[in-house]
Parts: structure tokens; sequence; C-alpha cells
């Protein structure tokens, strides 16, 4: 599994490389980078491992239908749900977690077969480039992992093109509300899946 062989390439060098380049262009202490060099990583254990479950993309499960038989109770039929990849998506990512975001979010979706659009903030691109570099290193093709990086005043662009252009089918955000409201209006026109993570709304 290529996520796995990403997984493998976060050796003892590239744990120290990364954390020095999260604290740098972020400025969190060390250990802290650290801390998110391993809590990143666990995200790509676990949904590497939830790749190959029955369950995952292409799986799927039959349960009995709810509604019941009016001879004898019994439940009249069954249905069935696949589970299916949703095609292109794309990746917003705060500045306060720079890898773990990325992990969380493009992990599954390269999991179960999606392409991935990585936009990462402005203030913390390094990091996304070296999750980037770490992937093509792991085998993942250029065109199925891409990354977008931009200046503060092109970032409202690049969102206006993710949230409109037909080829995505899903984004997911990580940020403030008042961004998440307009990309909110933005996809209305297409009516696509929309994940909104807003600051301050953890349930941890």
């Amino acid at each position: 599994c290529i996520i796995n062989l990403l997984i493998n390439l976060f050796n003892i060098s590239i744990y120290n490389v990364l954390a020095q380049i999260m604290t740098l262009e972020s400025g969190k202490p060390i250990r802290e980078s650290y801390g998110e060099v391993t809590y990143g990583t666990s995200f790509l254990d676990y949904y590497a491992e939830e790749a190959i479950r029955p369950t995952s993309a292409g799986g799927g499960f039959i349960t009995p239908s709810p509604f019941e038989s009016t001879a004898n109770g019994s439940p009249r039929g069954k249905i069935m749900a696949i589970h299916e990849a949703v095609g292109v998506t794309a990746m917003i990512t705060p500045w306060n977690f720079p890898l773990a975001m990325i992990t969380r979010k493009v992990g599954p979706a390269l999991a179960v077969g999606c392409t991935s659009i990585l936009k990462p903030s402005e203030l913390t691109p390094l990091t996304a480039i070296a999750m980037k570099t770490l992937a093509l290193r792991a085998g993942i093709p250029d065109h199925v992992f891409q990354l977008i990086i931009s200046d503060k005043a092109n970032t409202p662009l690049i969102g206006t093109e993710l949230c409109t252009n037909k080829m995505i089918r899903k984004i997911s955000f990580t940020g403030s509300t008042s961004v998440g409201k307009l990309l909110m209006k933005e996809i209305s026109n297409n009516v696509n899946r929309l994940s909104l993570d807003f600051y301050c709304t953890f349930s941890f």
C-alpha cells in the first residue's frame, strides 16, 4: 500500500527535518512539532488500515429493510450500500497544524482512491512542500496529490476556483468561520460535498 510506504519514510531523520521546518515557519516549540509529526503519522496509520477493510471503498454492507412486510412482519427486502470514492477532492488547511491537518485530510482521500488538491495556509507552505516531496518518494503519482502554494492576496481566487470548478467533487476546509461561510456560498451552485471544521468548534 502506498500509504504504508509513506509511513515508512517517516524515519528518525525525517522526523527531525519535519519538526524543524514546522518550528521555523510557524514558531511552535520544537517539542510540540515533534508531537505533531507523531500525531500526523497516526492518521496515515489509521487510514492505511481502514483502506483494506471490507467496508472501505469498493466494499459496503447489506442490511434488512426497516420496512416490515404486511403479511408476517418480516423485513420487506434488503438495503445495499456501496462505498465509492467521490473523485477529485480539494483540501484547505490552516497554519496552526500544518502537518497533521494534511495527513488528516489527504490520508483518507488517498486511501479510498480519491485524488487530492491541497491548498495549505500561505503562512506555512514549507511543511506542505515537504509532505508533497515525501509523497513523491513514496510513489504517489504527481497528479494524484497536487499542491497549490499562494500568497495571501491570491488565496481568495484559489478558493473560488476550488469551489466552482466542476471537476472537484468535495472540499474539506479547516479554518475561520468567516472564510467557511464564503466557501459555503460559492460551492452552493455546484451542490458539492463540503466538510467544514471551524476554529474553536473541536469536540475535544
